[in-house]
């Protein structure tokens, strides 16, 4: 299949490999025509340092001729820019795979919203699950799973990414899908906030374990299905990007706990984890749609408005007394 892939980051360049390795026909886009040239020399150092990849696919930093003829446009762009991206793609009759993982803050979007929005005629679906790029881009076995309203479509997606260490699961959840990817990475910088104050393991345990009932009712509130919050998207995303020491928004978390200000992380790594801008989104979304969420509210409060750490853990303890749920 002749398939573009949009963002040449680590996670537009381990699929784009996954998918080259699967005989298919691959175009790269990225607005970084330095970068496609090192990528067709088999490189991409900023993103997949030390990792051999293929030089016989098509890199390309014009738009229109990276989508011209493809069948399948895969999104791998950051959620800011998304829209923007997204806009270009209006009348071009292929099928679509956002693997974004963030919620619009202007409108509480996901990424598959914003396509539905703007290509109301083509089919979208959304890829998402526990997968550093890194693993992927190196064959480690890793299980993701591919949601569309058409089932056939999800077969279809299921065929062109599978491999002996690449499995894939089908959903119709869409919205389920998207919102535990989205959301997970708010509490990876939460679990990083407890690492940094050095906290043990029942801390994080404790966190995960209630940060998952609370992306559950705020995914079921934005129209999402209570179970797909316990299976890769969610559950499975969340306690990688939690526990590992590979997660950038763990990593952003840690430094906030060691006392960091965010200006001063943002200094050093001007691109900041999706975390952040998802914290902001996540937190007003939970207010349209009038669902408490504690734990994000903390994140939020620590990311923007400079709260103190130990204070926030502190004021969570100590809320009310509540059923478990």
């Amino acid at each position: 299949m002749r398939i573009t892939v949009l963002g040449a980051g680590a996670w537009g360049t381990a699929l784009s490999k996954i998918l080259q390795e699967n005989g298919n026909a691959v175009t790269l886009w990225d607005k970084n025509p330095v970068a496609l040239e090192e990528i067709q020399q088999g490189r991409n150092e900023r993103y997949l340092p030390g990792i051999a990849l293929p030089t016989d696919w098509k890199t390309q930093a014009d738009f229109v001729k990276a989508i011209g003829g493809a069948e399948c446009v895969v999104l791998a762009i950051p959620s800011q820019a998304f829209r923007e991206i997204a806009a270009k793609l209006k009348g071009h009759p292929g099928f679509f795979i956002s693997v974004t993982k963030g919620i619009e803050f202007a409108t509480g979007e996901t990424m598959s919203r914003i396509l539905r929005e703007l290509a109301p005629g083509n089919r979208v679906a959304a890829l998402s699950g526990p997968s550093f790029a890194r693993e992927v881009a190196l064959g480690i076995p890793t299980t993701v799973v591919c949601a569309c309203e058409s089932k056939e479509t999800a077969k279809t997606i299921q065929g062109l990414f599978h491999r002996p260490e690449f499995r894939i699961y089908r959903s119709s959840d869409v919205l389920g899908v998207e919102y535990g990817g989205a959301l997970k990475n708010v509490i990876a910088v939460g679990a990083g906030v407890s690492d940094g104050l050095g906290f043990g393991d029942n801390t994080k345990a404790g966190l995960v374990t209630r940060a998952l009932s609370e992306i559950r009712r705020l995914g079921v509130a934005c129209g999402a299905q209570p179970e797909t919050f316990s299976g890769l998207s969610g559950l499975g995303d969340l306690m990688l990007t939690c526990f590992s020491r590979q997660s950038r928004n763990r990593d952003l978390g840690e430094r906030l706990g060691r006392g960091e200000s965010i200006e001063a992380i943002q200094a050093s790594h001007p691109k900041l984890a999706e975390g952040y801008p998802t914290a902001r989104s996540a937190q007003r979304l939970a207010r349209q749609v009038n669902v408490p969420t504690p734990i994000i509210d903390e994140i939020y409060a620590m990311l923007y408005e400079n709260k103190n750490p130990r204070q926030a853990v502190r004021d969570l303890i100590s809320r009310s007394f509540k059923a478990e749920d």
